[in-house]
């Protein structure tokens, strides 16, 4: 019947396409003694009016086809109404229009009527005796009901099919990308590979090309040598797709092309807009698509790696530049190892300087010996605490069987909630030895996408309720106009009480029905029936609206109505309870989060009184954690606003053991918090804390105004050379007037700016290189010192370290527990102090506790030394009475 149907939607509709609907309708009318026909929404008739003919003339004629199509257009024209049963002049005679609508329109209508028997009353009108057959006015309805459950059912069946094509196709969708995904990982650890082989570099170059190539299926792939004044070019080495002429530049010593810049990547496609020249170029040589980088060698162009494309018009995406940036890269390493073949240290520094810049984490281990043979700046960031604590192999290992020496697999890292794609193969390192590489990239969010996509396909088809997703959106708006009127809202949060024994006694099957029939009730009372949600398994919230609060205890009643009466599953009748935790906002709050985890609370605590309850969250006793933050957020406000009164500046020396008597030079200025309302408070607290509301300004802006008075009345008294350390924290260092407030103390406390030292940490200092070192640059001009704080506890290569102006290096305590037996914490500070040296800048270790720990330091011959040995952070008072005996 679908054929007539004018205009449907097909996503809704597939399922009718295989009904005789004619033939139903027929038997249908038989079966119930009633008489119906079919419009469409436009009016077009769908089906004939089924029953006896001579009975249907005989009743048109009575009543009229104007009576059904007056009853049509009203149906059509009220969206608030499904279903209209009218009287007609025969007072035995009931016409009724039913519509099934989807999205709001209609879709179908069916028009019927029927004679009632002689069995019902009829106190008005005449009545029609020309109808062979009869029915009551029960039955009447109860086919309407049957006609619409039906109709209701189909149609609801084609949307689910519907559905699940489309999911599939977006499926269909992610594989391929994760698909390109493997095939990019796979080609890049094919480049990687070549880094470890003894052959020539141009075997390698040409290799690397054909790899390249074939991975972007372009026409060819070239790298050209650059003269010693860069402006001329060479080609040295080409691949070219199978038929595809040669590139064009093929002579030697040419003029450099407009399509190699000196120093710049140059990227074309056909709808780029690019200088004349460089169209022009590629017109005389019958390009369509190009790429060119530049090889540095010593920051000079040395070689151009070129791609290019002459079959068709090709579109170059970020993953295909990003690929051949790092073939460029690793090209490059290669180069620079040919230079300087005979330093195995300049070849190792080059690979890691390489690798340090691609898109993917590289680790190299030594299989013999488990020993860690190389990891990037990307794989030493990510897995940061897995290296460190020594589990990055197992987590690795884990992924792929034992045995294999080549595949790709898949590592979910749930602690992390990471999805990662790895490569893994042997290759063999420059020392000769065969050894692992594992390629991981981040597929994350390919991941998440593929999950939604799943998820979406079966979100709550069961119930037809609301999803969490849409319960937090509904709550944010229920919220925001309670607080706008000034009235409440119920948040009430439902948990069937050992809904798992109904499960398992009598099978999934019963629960779907349970659930539904669960559904179907809440959504049945007054005030809450657009606002029940599944947020899964047994678990329902139902929102009661500011409008609809004024039944609150109502709403609850008659929940509690439900749940009192037995449920009929597989012919008999079962009870299933249920405990409930009720919040009301915004008296409980107004974070949709913070709502809902206390409503889940409340229904706890019904459920640890023993089920078959409601209990109303007691902020009192349930938010006591939540209410110690909110005392100390509060405190802290006002300590802030009282210049800071409560934040003691305590000090640290730092003392010279290069020097005899290991005099005292300094100390470093450590906040602490003696809250009068809530006593003291570690560090560990409230720095964060303050961090978080933006009060560490202030609190680090007092800090460094105390610290400097204290070093200008220090140096006044003749301690000339003392100079004291103020920590910035990563909120202060990015304030756009940091310079201009330090500047501000400088002057305010009149302290000689070479005796003020300004501590960052390093993962701060290495996370935004560029604008650290124009803030810290900034800073030194004004005269003050920079220290790096922290120094190995980060990820910084020793690059970085000669690019920030620094003056002092603090190596990490954690170097220093055990720096007796451990030779790597040894070679680490020896390793430190060396580059102190060589870049004239200063070293401190902190931590030091022990005397043996310093005896080790000072044969390393460490200038500067910091810890409990010599002593802990204390007040000025006793500082001054220990260190500046002057001034007492």
């Amino acid at each position: 019947m679908y054929r007539y149907i004018d205009g449907m939607n097909r996503l809704g509709y597939t399922m009718l396409e295989f009904i005789d609907l004619q033939k139903v309708q027929d038997s249908f009318c038989r079966l119930t003694n009633c008489f119906m026909y079919a419009l469409d929404g436009h009016g077009n008739k769908i089906t004939e009016m089924s029953g006896n003919v001579q009975d249907v003339d005989c009743m048109l004629e009575a009543i009229g086809e104007r009576a059904f199509e007056s009853l049509y257009e009203r149906m059509i024209d009220s969206p608030l109404e499904d279903q209209i049963v009218e009287d007609t002049n025969y007072g035995n005679v009931k016409i009724a229009a039913l519509c099934i609508r989807h999205e709001g329109k209609p879709v179908i209508c069916w028009l019927a009527c029927c004679v009632l028997g002689e069995a019902e009353v009829f106190k008005y009108g005449r009545v029609f005796q020309g109808c062979t057959v009869t029915t009551t006015r029960r039955d009447f309805y109860r086919t309407l009901d049957l006609v619409r459950l039906m109709m209701s059912e189909v149609i609801h069946m084609g949307l689910s099919l519907e559905q699940e094509r489309a999911n599939s196709q977006k499926s269909t969708h992610s594989a391929s990308a994760l698909g390109a995904s493997l095939k990019r990982s796979e080609a890049l650890a094919n480049v990687v590979r070549l880094l470890g082989s003894d052959q020539s570099f141009e075997e390698l170059a040409m290799k690397a090309l054909e790899i390249l190539g074939t991975y972007l299926d372009v026409s060819g792939a070239q790298l050209l040598q650059v003269s010693a004044d860069r402006t001329r070019v060479d080609l040295v080495h080409e691949w070219t797709y199978p038929g595809t002429d040669t590139f064009h530049i093929c002579l030697k010593d040419q003029m450099r092309p407009a399509g190699y810049s000196e120093n710049q990547p140059i990227v074309v496609s056909k709808e780029t807009i690019v200088s004349p020249i460089i169209r022009e170029f590629m017109s005389q040589q019958g390009l369509r698509s190009f790429i060119s980088m530049p090889l540095f060698v010593k920051e000079k162009p040395a070689m151009y790696l070129s791609v290019t494309e002459t079959r068709r018009d090709h579109i170059w995406s970020m993953d295909d530049v990003k690929f051949v940036s790092d073939v460029t890269r690793i090209l490059q390493s290669l180069l620079e190892r040919r230079i300087q073949k005979n330093s195995l240290t300049s070849s190792y520094m080059s690979l890691q300087a390489i690798l340090d810049n691609v898109g993917t984490c590289i680790y190299v281990r030594d299989m013999s010996e488990g020993e860690v043979l190389f990891a990037n700046k990307l794989m030493r960031h990510t897995f940061e605490h897995e290296m460190a604590e020594g589990t990055i192999d197992e987590l690795l290992d884990r992924a792929r069987p034992i045995g294999v020496r080549e595949g790709y697999y898949e590592i979910n890292h749930t602690a992390r909630n990471r999805y990662y794609d790895m490569y893994y193969t042997h290759i063999t390192w420059v020392n000769g030895k065969q050894v692992s590489l594992c390629a991981l990239y981040d597929v994350t969010d390919k991941k998440i996408y593929q999950k939604k996509i799943e998820q979406q396909a079966y979100t709550d088809f069961l119930t037809g309720l609301y999803n969490r997703m849409c319960c937090e959106r509904d709550l944010a708006c229920q919220v925001d106009k309670a607080q706008l009127s000034g009235t409440k809202g119920g948040l009430l949060y439902l948990d069937l009480d050992d809904f798992k024994h109904i499960n398992d006694g009598l099978g999934h099957q019963y629960g779907d029905v349970l659930l539904k029939s669960i559904s179907n009730s809440l959504q049945r009372i007054d005030g809450i029936c657009n606002s029940c949600y599944r947020m899964g398994g047994d678990e329902f919230v139902i929102i009661i609206p500011p409008e609809s609060f004024e039944r609150y205890d109502q709403i609850i009643a008659e929940i509690n109505e439900i749940f009192s009466k037995p449920w009929f599953l597989k012919d008999t009748d079962y009870y299933c309870t249920m405990s409930m935790g009720a919040c009301v906002f915004p008296d409980h709050g107004c974070d949709v989060q913070e709502l809902i985890k206390k409503a889940d609370i409340a229904m706890y605590q019904a459920k640890k009184s023993g089920k078959n309850r409601v209990c109303t969250f007691n902020g009192s006793e349930d938010d006591s954690k939540f209410g110690k933050r909110l005392d100390m957020e509060k405190s802290m406000r006002d300590a802030s606003t009282n210049n800071c009164s409560e934040f003691e500046v305590y000090f640290q020396p730092i003392i010279d053991i290069t020097k005899p008597g290991r005099p005292c030079m300094g100390a470093e200025a450590l906040v602490r918090w003696n809250s009068t309302a809530l006593g003291f408070i570690p560090p560990s607290d409230f720095i964060p804390l303050a961090e978080y509301l933006g009060l560490i300004n202030p609190i680090g802006n007092h800090v460094m105004k105390k610290a400097c008075e204290a070093c200008k009345a220090w140096n006044d008294a003749g301690y000339v050379e003392y100079k004291v350390n103020v920590n910035l924290s990563v909120v202060q260092l990015l304030q756009n007037d940091i310079v201009e407030t330090v500047e501000r103390v400088l002057r305010e406390t009149g302290i000689a700016p070479h005796n003020l030292t300004l501590e960052v940490t390093e993962s701060l200092a290495i996370n935004d290189m560029e604008r650290m070192k124009n803030i810290l640059s900034r800073i030194r001009s004004l005269g003050c010192r920079i220290a790096l704080d922290d120094f190995g506890t980060g990820y910084s290569s020793l690059n970085h370290i000669r690019e920030l102006p620094l003056d002092v290096i603090k190596v990490d305590q954690t170097f220093v527990n055990g720096i007796d037996v451990d030779e790597y914490a040894q070679s680490f500070i020896r390793m430190v102090t060396e580059l102190g040296r060589a870049i004239d800048v200063n070293i401190c270790v902190e931590g030091v506790e022990t005397k043996e720990q310093l005896e080790i330091l000072e044969k390393m011959k460490v200038q500067m030394i910091q810890g409990y040995h010599f002593d802990r952070p204390m007040q000025r008072a006793q500082f001054e009475q220990k260190y500046t005996p002057a001034l007492q």
